[in-house]
């Protein structure tokens, strides 16, 4: 194993010297960035565009049967009183009137009418809020302030929710602990490719006979392996930084949601648990797509492989839901123990907080035994497969032997 540092290097550097691998890297920061841009510039352009509208006058006739409207709220809003509806609507017909509000006189049964002339189709939504906005002013002149907050929906509620006699909030529990689920999905999604291809280019080269002449085919595929891992943390961290810095220094511009970080709770044993499940998830597939890379005797076979490997780790997606709201269920239990489908129902049942004892000890113990089998099968399988250039190697060839 002593050339195991110099193999380490070599796939490390080599793979950081390609284009392809920091394509890959910048793709989703370079993303991100691009929808924070298109969110903030949306943004810009909707205020302006609502600043804008409260400022344009148009003449305004009203019809109100229902009695409701206030006089002086008509007048603030420059809007006349008519009962002839069907001459009011000619005018904004012809164009010579540009917005008419009929009020019926049973707003419970009946709907108030809005007819106005063409702005845009992003401004027309302003005759229907000043109609709105009549008829709420005007009714809460009539009703004290505590009534029209409650109508209005105005009215703030503080819930507080306690856990083992303690305040506990299980959305806010759940952010640091779900960090994990994220970096796993983000890094098997964006990176599983790199370990798929890292055993079929030398064996696509055909330098792997002359490299297996100094070095043992074990301590090379060990190499490639850690070799991937510290890439992997590389591109966690070029992932993370900009997320950051956008949510640091950019909150408000981009309306994202306000989360006190100060007070974030921090539950050590979920971190920890999340933590081990991260790692024994990401080795797990390692091995797989390793093993999978070394069998096939070119990238382009083995891609197809790799499409059936993102089946089982993504499939339990579709049962998000699941997850959290029965959480007992047979089928959940299957599926947070069995160790293809494991990482996403444990990561996310750890983050929200009903991952039971037994469940964590079981699937761990399952994660971790899976992982050495799986880099101990990989580790095999590139030995007796990776000089096959033909053919794809039957594993009943590798076991025999």
């Amino acid at each position: 194993m002593y050339n195991l540092g110099t193999v380490f290097r070599f796939e490390f550097i080599r793979t950081l010297k390609k284009k392809s691998f920091w394509v890959m890297a910048m793709a989703f920061p370079l993303i991100i960035g691009a929808v924070f841009g298109i969110i903030y510039f949306s943004n810009r352009a909707s205020n302006k565009a609502a600043e804008d509208t409260k400022n344009q006058k148009f003449s305004l006739v009203v019809t109100d049967e229902s009695g409701l409207l206030n006089k002086t709220m008509l007048a603030q809003f420059g809007a006349s009183e008519s009962s002839d509806k069907q001459i009011n609507i000619d005018k904004v017909t012809n164009g010579t009137l540009d917005a008419y509000f009929y009020y019926p006189k049973d707003l419970s049964k009946n709907t108030v009418e809005v007819y106005a002339k063409d702005v845009g189709i992003f401004n027309d939504g302003r005759y229907q809020a000043v109609a709105k906005a009549l008829l709420q002013q005007s009714v809460g002149l009539t009703v004290d302030s505590q009534k029209t907050a409650v109508l209005q929906d105005r009215v703030a509620f503080n819930a507080a929710t306690y856990k083992d006699g303690k305040p506990y909030d299980g959305i806010r529990a759940a952010i640091v602990p779900g960090i994990f689920l994220v970096l796993f999905y983000i890094l098997i999604a964006m990176f599983g490719n790199q370990m798929l291809v890292s055993t079929t280019e030398e064996k696509e080269n055909r330098v792997i006979e002359m490299i297996l002449t100094t070095i043992e085919a074990r301590t090379l595929i060990i190499g490639k392996i850690l070799s991937l891992i510290a890439l992997a943390l590389i591109q966690v961290v070029i992932i993370m930084v900009p997320i950051v810095v956008a949510y640091v220094f950019f909150r408000s511009q981009l309306a994202l949601p306000n989360i006190d970080l100060n007070n974030l709770p921090i539950d050590p044993m979920r971190i920890t648990i999340g933590a081990i499940i991260f790692v024994l998830s990401f080795l797990l597939f390692t091995g797989l797509l390793v093993s999978i890379g070394s069998v096939s005797p070119t990238a382009k076979e083995a891609g197809g492989f790799f499409g059936v490997v993102m089946i089982f780790i993504f499939g339990p997606l579709y049962a998000v839901s699941l997850f959290i709201s029965a959480p007992t269920s047979p089928f959940v239990g299957f599926l947070t123990l069995f160790p293809l489908t494991a990482p996403i129902p444990m990561m996310l049942r750890n983050a929200v907080g009903n991952l039971t004892p037994t469940d964590t000890l079981l699937g761990i113990s399952i994660l971790a035994v899976s992982a050495v089998v799986a880099l101990t099968i990989a580790i095999r399988i590139f030995r007796y497969g990776v000089l096959e250039y033909s053919r794809r190697i039957p594993l009943t060839i590798i076991f025999k032997k």
